[in-house]
């Protein structure tokens, strides 16, 4: 996962009059669920970080990073390599290369070294520019001016993706999405990591029932709404997880990248004390595998194995804000049950019937007693 065994040939197509039919044809070719990513970097910028932020837009994230970070560094170019391998995306292109600095192109590289992407660098210039030579000089890349080499070979054929017929472009714009599997997100059960290696059953639902499988269409819909809500992988991987688990957050904070396994599509959660079901192994559906591969890999890049791959107790703000973002919801209560103003979402509707249910049984126990 950390390295390509030999990443592919750098391809440098060399655009001397600078046609616009190279810029167009790359653009028409980006495509992700093609594995196809056409980047073109902001202009007035040569910040590498700055760099890394408009990849993830070009992945159709937003380009900022949410959350908590070590020593308050964005791990964007982490991000962007794990949604990169996790989708895949198979193909980078980048426009505008004889702007590069020589740190842009060397992370660039990086990245082709890290996922194994066939890189292009368009330079709209006759000759390639200084910078861009040095960053070259230890790479393996060859050079091309034959535009119909370069639109049959290395950008891509255009090809594009037919939206949903009812779901918005934008994640915010759409209506909600009431899942009932997010009930149990904020609970505030207990469990602990297990410390010694564990490989827990299949779950075995005892005390609860198990979440309702969402619809293929519902399905396409929730991914797509996460894809487009945030750029960190954890975040989003963590509210997947809540739908095909309903678990709590505490207990999605159990799981390590070890507790993914791909080969199975299983994700372990651990409750040795049993607050709930025990350690247990939850099937993971297609639909999500993307999301948990992508926080698998940004785990591992960014501080270890041995840390959470998803969301952490403490990133509880900035998940019900990602899932809020991404207009998704528990079931609400009735406007005259409501605790906040109506359009807030409250995520503790639950929590509360529960409480509620348990203060009435010692109340009736006490009148039933005196008859």
């Amino acid at each position: 996962m950390f390295l390509a065994a030999r990443p592919p040939s750098v391809i440098v197509v060399i655009d001397r009059d600078d046609h616009v039919i190279h810029t167009h044809t790359a653009l028409a070719a980006h495509h992700p669920p093609s594995g196809r990513i056409t980047l073109h970097p902001g202009p007035g910028t040569t910040s590498e970080t700055g760099l890394a932020h408009d990849l993830l837009a070009a992945l159709g994230k937003p380009p900022l990073l949410t959350g908590r970070f070590p020593a308050g560094r964005q791990p964007a170019w982490e991000a962007a390599a794990a949604w990169m391998t996790a989708l895949p995306v198979t193909r980078l292109t980048v426009l505008r290369a004889h702007r590069l600095t020589t740190r842009r192109t060397i992370r660039l590289l990086e990245l082709r070294a890290l996922t194994g992407i066939h890189l292009t660098l368009v330079c709209h210039r006759p000759h390639l520019p200084t910078a861009l030579h040095k960053a070259l000089r230890t790479a393996d890349y060859s050079l091309t001016t034959d535009l119909d080499a370069a639109r049959r070979h290395y950008y891509g054929t255009p090809l594009t993706e037919s939206p949903l017929a009812d779901e918005p472009a934008g994640p915010t714009t759409g209506p909600w999405l009431t899942l009932p599997a997010l009930e149990r997100l904020i609970s505030y059960d207990s469990p602990r990591p297990c410390a010694d290696l564990c490989t827990p059953p299949p779950i075995i639902w005892r005390h609860r029932p198990p979440p309702v499988p969402l619809t293929a269409h519902t399905a396409q819909r929730v991914a797509r709404r996460l894809h487009a809500a945030t750029a960190p992988p954890r975040l989003a991987a963590a509210v997947a997880a809540a739908l095909f688990t309903g678990a709590s957050l505490q207990q999605l904070a159990t799981a390590r990248p070890r507790d993914y396994d791909t080969a199975a599509a299983t994700l372990a959660l651990h409750d040795r004390a049993r607050y709930t079901d025990g350690c247990a192994a939850h099937p993971v559906p297609p639909w999500a595998g993307v999301f948990l591969r992508a926080a698998a890999c940004f785990t591992r890049l960014v501080s270890g194995e041995d840390q959470e791959m998803l969301a952490a107790p403490g990133d509880r703000g900035h998940l019900l804000r990602v899932a809020e973002t991404a207009k998704l919801r528990p079931p609400q209560p009735p406007v005259a049950r409501r605790k906040g103003p109506v359009g807030r979402v409250e995520w503790d509707w639950r929590e509360r019937q529960e409480a509620e249910r348990y203060e009435a049984v010692p109340a009736s126990r006490v009148r039933s007693s005196r008859h």
